[in-house]
């Protein structure tokens, strides 16, 4: 563990989970402090990627409180280092930290567009959206290289196949030969996130993202290309971006967005004490206050992971959010109409043994 803060990460801490039972590696770690005495202070930690093989790509859920059945997550781990990432915890199965390993350690999976493409291949397969971006962002920076999730567009886009992408970056815009055609056949639309506009609790908050004014160029981008766009402000984060919501969704509404959502601040499992730490670090004027009201919102808990709940939050200050949001929604005319995507225009990818046939 190194608790020291690092420049341009998102997590001051990196413990090594317990929650798994999983044993502590290191054997011997003073040479490690010999070196850092020799040499001085490490580094900033590098991004490494490692190659996944796994044997589906699409994953299923059946949570109530969640619209949508199944998702495409192309990568583990995200470089955007956002400190409230409900997904840090998912690190401790690789026996990583959810703290910097989280930001540092990612997992890649360059085999999902053809998973993807075998498994809409599949005798009885009935379409439904999928959704990316809904675990780790799908065009964190890695993805300039890798090109993964734009491999899936590529399966999805033949297929005539609806998805919903949820992603803080502007990165998305580079994909609009693809999401445009699809938007005009209403297979598709996007959500763009912007949870501050201020550039440096951006920063804080999300140390690694494209700063607030790309993200809103790019709903402009998406927008004027036809495809439906949401803002999503999540999560709200009070005392700290709560006093920004109007103005977020007056942004959101001048770029172009139809629709927007929010979701006060989750902080599951690991996601707590990292999250403790960074508002020690960040923000030690208001840590107290910022706890005390992130746990009158969820039942005295640092969080609540009742079905349903967990989404809204409960008492005044969940209520007030809520309120705060609705208002503004009406003020700048989001979220008037409904929007739906298109499944009966999806048709099955032939496959190499349908192509056979069809010669």
């Amino acid at each position: 563990m190194n608790s020291k803060p690092r420049p341009t990460r998102g997590a001051t801490l990196n413990h090594v989970s317990r929650r798994f039972d999983i044993p502590a590696m290191e054997v011997d770690g003073d040479w490690l402090d010999e070196r850092e005495a020799i040499d001085g202070a490490p580094l900033p930690p590098r991004t490494s990627v490692t190659v996944e093989h796994p044997r589906t790509i699409i994953t299923r859920n059946q949570s109530p409180d969640i619209p949508f059945d199944r998702s495409i997550n192309p990568y583990r781990g995200c470089e955007h280092g956002c400190i409230y990432c409900f997904a840090r915890p998912t690190h401790a199965f690789h026996d990583l930290s959810p703290g910097l390993d989280f930001e540092t350690k990612l997992f890649a999976k360059p085999d999902a567009p053809a998973l993807l493409r075998a498994e809409l291949s599949k005798p009885g397969y009935a379409p439904s959206p999928i959704a990316f971006g809904t675990n780790t962002d799908p065009y964190q920076p890695i993805e300039r290289q890798w090109r993964i999730t734009r491999g899936c567009l590529e399966v999805l886009a033949e297929t005539n196949h609806p998805l919903t992408i949820t992603t803080k970056s502007d990165r998305v815009v580079r994909d609009l030969d693809l999401l445009a055609p699809m938007a005009a056949k209403g297979l598709v639309s996007v959500a763009v996130s912007v949870t501050s506009l201020d550039p440096k609790i951006a920063m804080t908050v999300e140390p690694r993202a494209p700063a607030p004014r790309r993200r809103l160029a790019a709903v402009k981008a998406l927008s004027d290309a036809g495809v439906p766009t949401y803002v999503s402000i999540s999560p709200v984060i009070p005392a700290i971006t709560d006093h920004e919501m109007e103005q977020l969704l007056e942004q959101a509404a001048l770029a172009g967005a139809k629709w927007a959502f929010f979701l006060p601040v989750r902080l599951p499992h690991e996601v707590a004490p990292l999250f403790r730490a960074w508002l020690d670090e960040h923000f030690p004027d208001r840590a107290g206050k910022v706890m005390s009201i992130i746990q009158s919102i969820r039942g005295g808990r640092d969080n609540d992971p009742d079905f349903f709940s967990r989404m809204r939050g409960e008492g005044a200050w969940a209520e007030l959010l809520r309120t705060r949001f609705h208002i503004a929604c009406s003020k700048y005319s989001l979220n008037i109409e409904r929007q739906a995507l298109r499944t009966d225009l999806f048709k099955a990818p032939a496959g190499p043994q349908g192509e056979l046939f069809a010669r």
